[in-house]
C-alpha cells in the first residue's frame, strides 16, 4: 500500500534583507542572506540549489542548527535519507531541545526500518511540542510501516480532529482500516478524501481497490477510469485496471491497459508478469515466454516466474526446459509442493521413473506438513490448492516478498562517471573567492594559469563557457596586447601547449595531440634551466593522457561500444556495452600520462581523480577505488571524486558506502547524484 504523508511543509519567510558587503580586500558576508535565498530555494522545490546557500551559510556559522535543519529537508526532498538524518544529527546536537531535529529525524529513521530509534524521537519531540499536530500524522505514518495498525489508526484520529480537512490523512487511515479487516470504515474514510479532492487520482484508485476486493469490478473500473480521466499518465491506475478487467473476462481491455504501462515503463517487472500469464491464457505462448524470460533476467529470485514458464515449455513440448525451471523453483523454495508434482510428472513423461516417485512421495509430504501447519493460521509454498498462475494484484504475498516494491519499476540506467580534468579555454579568468568557495588551491598550478596569455581553468564540466576564438591564435602567441595583459614571454612548452588546447577547442584532436607531444618533450628540456617546466610538463601530460582517453571514447561511441556502469533497481551491476559486438580499449598510454604526472606533482587531486576514471575504464575497479580516495584526502571537497567512487562502490556491491559517497557529493553540488540516491539508495517505503 504506497502512503503519501505530508511531512515536509514549504518555509514561508517574509524578510527584506540587504546585502551588505563590507569594502576592502576582505569581503564580510551576511549569514542572513544565505539563509534567505536558502529558504526560497526550498520554498520554490529548488532543492540543489538550496543546499549550495546552505553550504556556504554552513562554512560561515557552524553553530547554525535551523541551516543544517533546512539542508537536510532538501536533501530529504532529493530521496538522500543518509545525508538529510546526519544533518538533523547535526541540528539537535546543536540544540537538544529543537522539535523539528528530533521530528524529521524520526521521519528518515522510519525510512530506513528503525521504528524503535523513530518512535523514540517522536516521543521526544511530542514531549517538547504537545501541540504541534504534524508530528502525530507523521508518526501514524510510521506505526503504519510498523504495522501497528491501532496505533496508526488513533495517531490518525488525533490529527484529523485539528485537521479535519485534509484528504491525505483519511487515505492513510483508510489504509490502516483495510489491514485490520475493516472495509467499511476503509470505504468510509475514502469516500470523505474525495469529497475533499475530487481532483485527486489517488483517492478513486484506493476505493477502486476495495471494490475490486468486494467483487464489485464495475464500479472499480469506473474509479480507475476516472483517476485516469484526471491523470493519463498514471500507471498505478491502468495496471488495475488491467486486473478488474482480467476478472470480468475482458481481456483486450486487460491487455491495452498492461501494454499502456509497459509503453511508459518498459522494466515493470510485475506487470510484464501479468502480460505473460495473460498472453498464456489466450495461447501465445511465445510471447507469454518472451516476457517471462524478462522477468527473471529483471528478478532471478523469483520462483513464481521459473513456475510458469516451466508450464510454458511444457505446452510448447520443451520437456528439458520445463524440467530446469521446476528444478529452479524449488532450489528457491523447497517446499513448493505442486512443483515436486509437476517436476514429477515431467520426469515420468522423460522416462526418470525413480526420480519421479521420489518427487511425488516428497510432494505429499509437504502436503501434509502444510495441512498440519494450516491448522495453526501458517501458510506455505505446500498448498496444492491455490493457483500460482494467476494475476498477480498488488497486495499480493508473492509481489511483497518478491518484487522491490508494490510496482516495481526496473530499468537498466547507464551511469556515467564524472569526466576527466583537463585544462580548458574558459570565457574569462577565474575569479578566486576563497570565503565562498570550495575551490582547491594548488601554487603550481596557479602559477602555470597565471603565466599564460588566455584564460584556462582546470575543469571537467562539459557546459563550462568557453573562450570564444575572436583573437587569432597567431596574435595570441605574438602577445599583441590585445589581451590587456601586455607583451609575453612564452617558452616553447608554454606555445605548443597553447596551440594544443585551442586545437582541442576546435576539435583538431590529432593535431592537439601532436601539439601535447611536443609541449611533453619541450619541457623535458626547459627543466634543466628552468624549475617550473618541471612541474609544469605534469599539466603538459594531463592533458594529453585526457585527450588519449577521449579520443578512445570518441572511436568507442562511433562503434556503439562505450562502456557505463549498469545498474539494476535493486544496486546489481554489471559492465556493459551495446547489442553490437564488444571491443576492448587500451588506455594504458593515458594511464602512463597521469602516472608520469602524479610523479611531477603528487599533490594534485584532479591527477588522482583522473587515474581512478581511466582504472575503472580498465576494469580496475578496485584500484580505482584508491585513486578517489586520494583525490579526496587531497581535497575533502571534491565532490566529483565522493560521486565516482560511490558509483564503483554500488557497482562492487558495497551499497551502503557507496550510497553514502553520493549523499556527500550531492551534498558538495553534484546534482546528478541525487537521481542516482533516488534509483539506488532510498527504502521503498514512500512519505
Amino acid at each position: 500500500m504506497i502512503i503519501f504523508a505530508k511531512v515536509v511543509k514549504k518555509f514561508l519567510l517574509s524578510m527584506a534583507i540587504l546585502l551588505a558587503v563590507a569594502p576592502g580586500a576582505l569581503a564580510q558576508y551576511d549569514k542572513d542572506v544565505f539563509s534567505l535565498r536558502g529558504r526560497l530555494a526550498l520554498q520554490d522545490g529548488k532543492y540543489t540549489q538550496a543546499i549550495e546557500h546552505f553550504n556556504i551559510l554552513a562554512r560561515l556559522d557552524t553553530t547554525d542548527y535551523w541551516c543544517f535543519f533546512f539542508r537536510g529537508i532538501a536533501k530529504f526532498n532529493l530521496g538522500d535519507v543518509r545525508g538529510a538524518r546526519q544533518d538533523f544529527n547535526t541540528s539537535v546536537r546543536l540544540n537538544p531541545v529543537f522539535t523539528n531535529g528530533y521530528h524529521y529525524r524520526a521521519i528518515t529513521e522510519s525510512r530506513t526500518g528503525e521504528y524503535d530509534k523513530a518512535f523514540e524521537d517522536f516521543d521526544r519531540a511530542i514531549e517538547l511540542r504537545p501541540g504541534f499536530i504534524g508530528i502525530y500524522y507523521s508518526r501514524g505514518v510510521t506505526n503504519f510501516l510498523a504495522r501497528r495498525f491501532p496505533e496508526a489508526v488513533e495517531d490518525f484520529d488525533r490529527y484529523i480532529r485539528r485537521e479535519p480537512k485534509d484528504p491525505s490523512a483519511y487515505l492513510n487511515r483508510g489504509a490502516s482500516y483495510l489491514f485490520l479487516g475493516d472495509t467499511l470504515k476503509a470505504m468510509s474514510d475514502y469516500n470523505r478524501a474525495i469529497k475533499l479532492d475530487r481532483f485527486e487520482p489517488e483517492c478513486y484508485i484506493r476505493r477502486g481497490r476495495v471494490y475490486a476486493a468486494q467483487g464489485n469490478f464495475i464500479d472499480a473500473v469506473k474509479d480507475m477510469t476516472h483517476a485516469i480521466q484526471l491523470d493519463s499518465t498514471n500507471t498505478l491506475a491502468y495496471f488495475n485496471r488491467a486486473l478488474m478487467y482480467y476478472e470480468l473476462h475482458d481481456y483486450n481491455s486487460a491487455m491495452r491497459d498492461l501494454d499502456r504501462v509497459l509503453k511508459d515503463e518498459p522494466g515493470n517487472a510485475l506487470t510484464l508478469y501479468n502480460r505473460s500469464l495473460l498472453y498464456a491464457q489466450v495461447g501465445d505462448f511465445g510471447s507469454a515466454l518472451e516476457d517471462m524470460d524478462r522477468v527473471i533476467s529483471i528478478n532471478p529470485g523469483n520462483v513464481l516466474a521459473y513456475f510458469n514458464r516451466a508450464a510454458y515449455f511444457m505446452e510448447m513440448g520443451r520437456y528439458r526446459d520445463a524440467l530446469s525451471d521446476y528444478n529452479r523453483a524449488i532450489e528457491l523454495y523447497p517446499d513448493f509442493a505442486k512443483a515436486y508434482l509437476n517436476r514429477s510428472y515431467v520426469e515420468n513423461l522423460l522416462g526418470m521413473t525413480k526420480q519421479s516417485k521420489e518427487d511425488y512421495r516428497t510432494a505429499q509430504r509437504k502436503v501434509g506438513e502444510y495441512r498440519a501447519r494450516n491448522a495453526s493460521g501458517e501458510a506455505s509454498f505446500a498448498d496444492t490448492t491455490r493457483k500460482y498462475n494467476a494475476l498477480l494484484a498488488l497486495d499480493a504475498d508473492f509481489a511483497r516478498k518478491d518484487f522491490d516494491d508494490e510496482l516495481l519499476q526496473h530499468r537498466d540506467i547507464d551511469i556515467r562517471l564524472r569526466p576527466l580534468f583537463k585544462f580548458k579555454l574558459a570565457a574569462e579568468r577565474e575569479r578566486r573567492d576563497l570565503a565562498l568557495s570550495s575551490r582547491y588551491e594548488n601554487p603550481l598550478a596557479d602559477r602555470f594559469i597565471d603565466s599564460v596569455p588566455v584564460p584556462v581553468v582546470i575543469s571537467n564540466s562539459d557546459s563550462l563557457a568557453t573562450l570564444k576564438l575572436v583573437r587569432s591564435l597567431s596574435s595570441v602567441l605574438s602577445g599583441d596586447g590585445s589581451s590587456g595583459a601586455g607583451t609575453v614571454n612564452l617558452t616553447p612548452s608554454q606555445t605548443f601547449f597553447i596551440r594544443g588546447i585551442y586545437d582541442v577547442q576546435e576539435k583538431k584532436f590529432s593535431s592537439a595531440l601532436s601539439w601535447f607531444d611536443k609541449a611533453v618533450e619541450a619541457a623535458g628540456s626547459e627543466g634543466e634551466k628552468d624549475r617550473y617546466a618541471r612541474f609544469y610538463k605534469a599539466f603538459y601530460l594531463m592533458n594529453r593522457g585526457v585527450l588519449r582517453a577521449e579520443m578512445i571514447d570518441f572511436i568507442a561511441s562511433l562503434e556503439g561500444n562505450v562502456q557505463t556502469l549498469s545498474m539494476d533497481e535493486n544496486g546489481s551491476t554489471r559492465a556493459r556495452v551495446s547489442d553490437r559486438v564488444a571491443r576492448t580499449y587500451d588506455y594504458s598510454e593515458a594511464l602512463d600520462d597521469i602516472r608520469e604526472a602524479i610523479a611531477l606533482v603528487p599533490d594534485m587531486p584532479q591527477l588522482y581523480f583522473n587515474l581512478g576514471n581511466l582504472l575503472c575504464l580498465s576494469g580496475e575497479m578496485v584500484s580505482s577505488i584508491d585513486s578517489y580516495s586520494e583525490a579526496i584526502r587531497l581535497h575533502p571537497a571534491m565532490g566529483d571524486a565522493f560521486f565516482n567512487r560511490g558509483l564503483v562502490l554500488i557497482y562492487l556491491k558495497d551499497k551502503d558506502k557507496g550510497c553514502i559517497d553520493l549523499s556527500r557529493a550531492g551534498e558538495l553540488g553534484v546534482g546528478d547524484a541525487y537521481s542516482v540516491i533516488d534509483k539506488y539508495c532510498k527504502n521503498d517505503e514512500q512519505y
